[in-house]
């Protein structure tokens, strides 16, 4: 059972953010993004900053507005909005597609920023990878909406976020930041809130309990994606990462109708496929 422990977690994981990700876009149809944002960041928060203080842990401390953490911390703020925007406006099937190219983007922003050394192969990867999110924008073409580069976007900052968290110092706990990583969300729902020129308004029985739902969903997954990474290997858990596409297109097509085509399918496949070469590769480096 120990084997599979973290690979059920990483499922569980992607599956708790699918469906964090469904209750956001019903939710958007319904009250403005920005209130969906500041109600989960309040009751994410709520949680992390209640285990902080069981822990005897600070909730907040100077680290948070120094360095990698501050950097880490700003790349949240727009990264959430980025997300519950495009969740919002874009179908969910290509959200999740999109998102899928987050490795690639991570692994060439490592070499550019963090001087990691990345071979041929991989940089070959990420070139196929990119091509592969082409065809599921399609610029250029008939079918191209502009409102999908705003997951686009969202996959750029998610990129920064990891990138500068490999900088963190070791004496900050996960849990501060995740109590910062939903405390980002503030920000975020004010911004959306200006951005869309919107007000709050009062949920009813039904929209609580849904934003009740988005949030237990994105603190559950949160933490069994924290489990999956803690108690099984990379090579093991990370391939199961992709779930989250097949749990997104599932709700997309049973939920709200959605019909991925060949080009988006297809593009799909490329960037998962570059992405576990890469994973491949960083293993094979790794275990030199």
């Amino acid at each position: 059972m120990n084997r599979l422990q973290g690979p059920l977690m990483m499922v569980l994981s992607m599956g708790g953010f699918a469906l964090q990700d469904a209750l956001i876009k019903t939710l958007a149809q319904r009250i403005p993004a920005g209130e969906i944002s500041l109600t989960i960041g309040f009751g994410g928060a709520l949680v992390f900053g209640l285990m902080l203080r069981r822990r005897r842990l600070p909730l907040v401390s100077r680290q948070a507005v120094r360095g990698a953490v501050l950097v880490r911390n700003l790349a949240e703020v727009f990264a959430a909005t980025c997300m519950i925007l495009g969740v919002a406006l874009v179908p969910l099937s290509v959200v999740s597609s999109i998102l899928q190219a987050m490795p690639l983007t991570v692994t060439l922003g490592a070499a550019v920023f963090l001087g990691e050394p990345v071979g041929w192969r991989r940089w070959s990867a990420i070139v196929v990878g990119l091509v592969g999110v082409l065809m599921i924008l399609r610029p250029g073409a008939g079918g191209f909406d502009q409102l999908a580069l705003i997951p686009l976007a969202a996959v750029f900052v998610l990129s920064a976020r990891d990138i500068a968290t490999r900088k963190v110092p070791p004496g900050v706990a996960s849990l501060q930041l995740s109590f910062w990583g939903f405390l980002a969300l503030f920000p975020s729902g004010l911004l959306l809130l200006a951005l869309r020129g919107e007000g709050l308004v009062a949920p009813d029985a039904l929209e609580w309990l849904m934003l009740l739902g988005a949030t237990v969903f994105g603190v559950l997954a949160y933490a069994a994606l924290v489990m999956a990474t803690r108690t099984g290997s990379i090579a093991a858990t990370t391939p199961f990462r992709y779930a989250r596409l097949v749990f997104a297109m599932l709700l997309g097509v049973l939920v709200f109708g959605e019909r991925p085509d060949g080009w988006m399918l297809a593009g799909a496949a490329l960037v998962v496929l570059a992405g576990l070469y890469t994973l491949m590769r960083e293993i094979a480096v790794k275990r030199r």
